[in-house]
Order: C-alpha cells, then sequence, then structure tokens
C-alpha cells in the first residue's frame, strides 16, 4: 500500500475515538500545569526548602513546556506523531511516579521537569487530526485539541484542591501516573500512526540554545 493509499484509509478509521482520546491527553498533560498550585504554599515546609528554591517546583515545568513543544513537533514529523506523543505520555508518567516518591526538593525538581516534557502532546493532537481526519470534522476537532490546554488548567485547579484536602500530597502524582498509564495505552489500541512524514535532520544546537535561553530567562 502507498502512502497516499494508507493516508487516505486511515482517514475513515474512528474519527470520534480518536479525537475523544486526544483531547482526553492534552487536557490531563494541561493538568500538570496547576496540579500542585492548591499546595504551593506548603512546599517549603513539605519539600524542606527554602521558598525561592521550592518555586522551580512549578518554573521547572514551564520550562521544559517551553521546549518540548516545539521539539515534540519537529520529532513528530520526522519520525512519526503517534510514536513521539507515546513518548510524551511517557515523560509524564515517569515524571508522576518520581514526584509521587519525592520528600526532597531536587528530585521534585526533576519530576516536574519531566511532567513539563509532556507539553508536546497538545500540537501533537493537533498534528494527527490534521493528517487523519475527515475534512468535515477536521475544524471542530482542532478546536476541541486546542481548547484542551485551557480545559486541563482550569480542572486541575478544583481537582488538585480536592484530593490535596482529603488525602496525602502525593496522591496528586500518583493519580496523574495513572491517568497518563490510561491514556497511553487508549492511544496504543485506538489512535493508529500517520504515515505523513517530513524529511530534514533535527536541530539538536537549536533545541539546546532554546532550552538554555528560556532558562536564562529565570535569573535577574
Amino acid at each position: 500500500m502507498t502512502t497516499s493509499v494508507a493516508h487516505r484509509a486511515l482517514r475513515t478509521e474512528r474519527p470520534t475515538a480518536v479525537v475523544a482520546v486526544l483531547a482526553c491527553a492534552g487536557i490531563t498533560v494541561a493538568l500538570m500545569q496547576t496540579l500542585i498550585v492548591p499546595i504551593v504554599g506548603q512546599l517549603p515546609a513539605l519539600l524542606h526548602a527554602t521558598p525561592i528554591d521550592a518555586s522551580w517546583v512549578l518554573t521547572a515545568t514551564l520550562l521544559t513546556g517551553a521546549v518540548a513543544t516545539p521539539v515534540a513537533g519537529r520529532l513528530g514529523d520526522m519520525y512519526g506523531k503517534r510514536r513521539v506523543l507515546l513518548a510524551s505520555l511517557s515523560l509524564m508518567v515517569l515524571g508522576s511516579v518520581v514526584c509521587g516518591l519525592s520528600q526532597e526538593l531536587v528530585p521534585m525538581v526533576v519530576g516536574r521537569a519531566l511532567q513539563g516534557g509532556a507539553v508536546g502532546v497538545i500540537p501533537l493532537g493537533i498534528s494527527i487530526m490534521r493528517d487523519v481526519l475527515p475534512a468535515e470534522r477536521l475544524g471542530s476537532a482542532m478546536a476541541v485539541m486546542s481548547s484542551s490546554l485551557g480545559v486541563g488548567g482550569a480542572l486541575g485547579l478544583p481537582g488538585a484542591a480536592l484530593v490535596a484536602d482529603s488525602m496525602d500530597w502525593h496522591m496528586l502524582f500518583w493519580i496523574s501516573a495513572g491517568l497518563g498509564v490510561l491514556l497511553a495505552g487508549l492511544v496504543a489500541v485506538i489512535v493508529a500512526e500517520s504515515p505523513v512524514r517530513t524529511g530534514g535532520r533535527f536541530d539538536g544546537v537549536g533545541a539546546l540554545g532554546l532550552a538554555v535561553g528560556c532558562a536564562a530567562s529565570c535569573f535577574p
């Protein structure tokens, strides 16, 4: 089967399920941005750190998210969007597990940085939709996926507050790890790989420069 024939065949498969799974993945990844907001005032005591150092628990996620978004998109174009999306969800799960086991600042920052690396799920989801959905479904599906960032952020605040008030704060991360595993399984079963690829090479130096520039912006 040629690429063009495969592409046409792919467009006929379960569009509603694909949109639902990708949108849920986007919402879950967006939850990571506000996951710890309800306990941010307690972080210095919980992690035995100063307030300034504890602020890196928030900053690390934002930094890696800023870098991961363009990097994941480029890698997806080159090596397969579904493959990179699954790798991004795996980063979220790994980061959640690290945070769930953490009692100190450094491992918590590392785990939160890994969680931020999953933000590329949202642009990857949009790209997959563009490749595999029928034209008449594309506009509404992309709107749903684009809105997942705001929806996830909004749901994260009350949801995380409820968990933090009724359970140990580590449960915030074990729940997010479970959601990541569930969504990775759904993506693997429901979302087919797009046959669309682009050539070229990955600009590792540019990615490193972006990471250094973003990190430098956090220091006076």
